[in-house]
């Protein structure tokens, strides 16, 4: 009986070794969760700032194109056309 006791016993703890084991890994997974949506959240935070600078980006080199740098005639004139080109199609759907 006492070998039959001693299984038991070795099954046993090694039973409750592997149930901790198992909550251990679960409360891991939990956390790293979490982990990957904090990160997820900051990632599409900075997408977001990356995108509003990228507009400001694109104003601030619109506007010195219309200072008049030599270098950016070019690119202003077909910036006021592709504009022009945007209003003029507003105003024909407009119309319809």
């Amino acid at each position: 009986m006492s070998n039959i006791e001693t299984i038991v016993d070795s099954l046993e703890n090694r039973i409750n070794k592997v149930l901790h084991k198992l909550e251990v890994l679960k409360q891991t997974n939990v956390k790293l969760k979490d982990d990957v949506a904090l990160s997820q959240s900051k990632l599409s935070e900075q997408e977001e700032l990356i995108s509003s600078w990228e507009e400001k980006y694109e104003t601030l080199k619109f506007a010195n194109s219309i200072l008049g740098s030599n270098e950016s005639k070019k690119e202003t004139k077909l910036k006021i056309n592709a504009l022009i080109r945007e209003i003029d199609y507003c105003i024909s759907q407009l119309s319809e």
